[in-house]
């Protein structure tokens, strides 16, 4: 597996009324091969636009995104996304969803079986392959979602909120499986999440983006991941460095919250 590299990313999006917004500027970053890495921000700091960049769907207005020794330049099947809505074909059953993929790259029926039925049991949909996508709840939605993308083997995961639609219990135990994936499979994972403790508990890395044209503010090394892998995430919530931390990121995205809203109210 190879290494992430943001290189000077910029985007500047030009307006139909001759303006522009500069929602990314110079953006570097490293990210190792097997790294889990949780993005964290005000609204509108670029953290979207930023995981669509590496993803190839958008095109930087400077700077480029290697993968390894090659440069990112559109979709790719080395770099899977998980939307915050699954985006699953709802006329397709489960197992078709997770099997489309492979299906459509023409691995052989019994290999793309063999990989469905492991995914599934992994997931904790094995019981559930032949339901229709309408039946499963939210939270099951998401880890056919889940299934689906490894099903492609990419080497990069990218989560752009999957978690955010989810009652509080599913979501912790989505989380676990997140941690339970990442550790298992060793994938690469970019996660963009608005929840301060869904940052801390699933970046062993984690990236505090500041306000618009956003930039990067602050970087964390955390243990709070790699205690959760198999363990009571609650529990993990109670060491000692947990809560500082919390209060600490909290507190600065507060304050860049006032600023964006001073700025508005400056403008009006």
């Amino acid at each position: 597996m190879s290494g992430l590299k943001l290189d000077n990313i910029s985007m500047r999006f030009d307006l139909p009324n001759g303006s522009s917004v500069q929602a990314l500027q110079d953006v570097s970053l490293d990210i190792g091969a097997g790294e889990l890495l949780s993005v964290l921000g005000p609204s509108g700091c670029g953290k979207t636009t930023l995981l669509n960049i590496i993803a190839g769907f958008l095109a930087p207005t400077s700077g480029k995104v290697l993968l390894g020794d090659h440069q990112v330049t559109g979709p790719a099947q080395e770099r899977g996304m998980v939307f915050q809505q699954g985006a699953l074909f709802e006329w397709m059953n489960v197992r078709d969803n997770v099997s489309f993929g492979p299906r459509m790259n023409g691995v052989p029926k019994a290999e793309t079986k063999a990989t469905v039925d492991h995914l599934l049991e992994v997931v904790g949909l094995r019981d559930f392959k032949d339901k229709a996508i309408y039946e499963l709840s939210g939270g099951m939605q998401q880890r056919v979602a889940l299934a689906r993308c490894l099903a492609n083997d990419p080497e990069v995961i990218l989560m752009d909120e999957p978690l955010g639609a989810l009652d509080a219990l599913t979501r912790e135990k989505m989380q676990g499986l997140v941690l339970k994936l990442w550790k298992e499979t060793g994938k690469t994972i970019i996660l963009i999440t608005h929840s301060v403790e869904e940052a801390l508990l699933l970046g062993e890395r984690l990236i505090v983006m500041a306000p618009r044209p956003g930039r990067i503010h602050k970087e964390y090394r955390l243990p709070f991941a790699e205690m959760g892998v198999g363990a009571d995430l609650r529990v993990v919530k109670k060491h000692e460095d947990y809560g500082p931390t919390r209060e600490e990121i909290l507190t600065m995205i507060w304050d860049m919250e006032e600023e964006i809203m001073g700025r508005t109210e400056a403008a009006q």
